[in-house]
């Protein structure tokens, strides 16, 4: 992994919601990543599986040996066709479902599609998440809230509704939060909030379906060079992103999909309703 390239990050702006081309420098998804068969067989759902970290969840599964689907937003199908081209090359197979997943009916439509194709279902990663930065509580527009609310919290509620029943005697669900949920910058008020909300879920669900052999589990990532910072935050929030982390950079997507890999396998047959942070030394508790 080309670590030493994430030190000092230019200033730099995208349309949302950006894409993986354009990011300077180029982020490591895990194409050099040495699978050792920890989830050969594992039939595998990824939202926001397009790019960033959803991207290197899938590529990283693929090595280890899973099959893979994944669901993105319909104007981002070019880095969705890049994840499969990459996942193919490593030997897998990713079949990929675009959709707008911010209503219960795309979410349900969804779950159904994704058993169909891969015959059943062992892991799921809600990962889609929206954000969008304003420096000021007035600027928020009360149409982002709603729209932060329903990608990051509704969609995996729904979709760990409509799936757990599929889920197989030892699946897992591994939820995406963030840093964010544990110290909140001011610019991102209602994502912040989301994942925070995201956290309680996790362990509520470890409850609710621990008994059923599911484990559920969730990761938080901090600062991670991925489409969604410069196509969310502006150019001079950008430059230097993830230099304040005690480690002194911004992690790569690869280093964040190393824990999902973890969780996913049974080397983690014990752990749920547990976060695992990958935050480059922020704390997490």
């Amino acid at each position: 992994m080309t670590q030493e390239n994430l030190t000092d990050i230019p200033a730099q702006e995208q349309e949302w919601p950006g894409t993986e081309a354009k990011l300077d420098p180029t982020p490591d998804h895990g194409t050099s990543w040495t699978g050792r068969d920890r989830l050969t067989g594992k039939r595998v759902l990824i939202t926001g599986g397009d790019s960033g970290i959803g991207r290197a969840v899938a590529l990283t599964f693929a090595h280890e040996g899973a099959s893979v689907a994944i669901a993105h937003l319909p104007q981002e199908s070019e880095d969705a066709e890049e994840t499969r081209r990459l996942v193919e090359d490593a030997g897998g197979t990713c079949h990929l479902f675009p959709g707008d997943l911010r209503s219960y009916d795309a979410n349900r439509d969804l779950a159904r599609q994704v058993v169909e194709a891969l015959g059943g279902l062992d892991v799921l990663v809600p990962n889609a998440a929206y954000q969008m930065t304003h420096d000021e509580l007035e600027e928020f527009p009360p149409e982002q809230v709603e729209r932060t609310f329903a990608t990051n919290v509704f969609s995996p509620f729904w979709l760990v509704r409509e799936l757990a029943g599929a889920l197989t005697e030892g699946g897992s669900i591994i939820i995406t939060t963030s840093v964010q949920a544990y110290a909140p910058s001011d610019h991102l008020l209602d994502y912040a909030a989301s994942k925070a909300a995201l956290t309680n879920l996790t362990v509520n669900l470890a409850a609710e379906l621990g008994p059923r052999g599911i484990r559920v589990n969730a990761v938080a990532p901090g600062p991670i060079w991925t489409p969604l910072i410069p196509a969310t935050m502006s150019a001079d929030k950008v430059e230097g992103f993830g230099s304040d982390t005690p480690l002194g950079r911004a992690g790569h997507p690869v280093e964040v999909a190393a824990a999902y890999v973890f969780l996913a396998s049974d080397e983690a047959s014990y752990v749920s309703g547990t976060v695992l942070g990958v935050t480059g030394g922020k704390p997490v508790f």
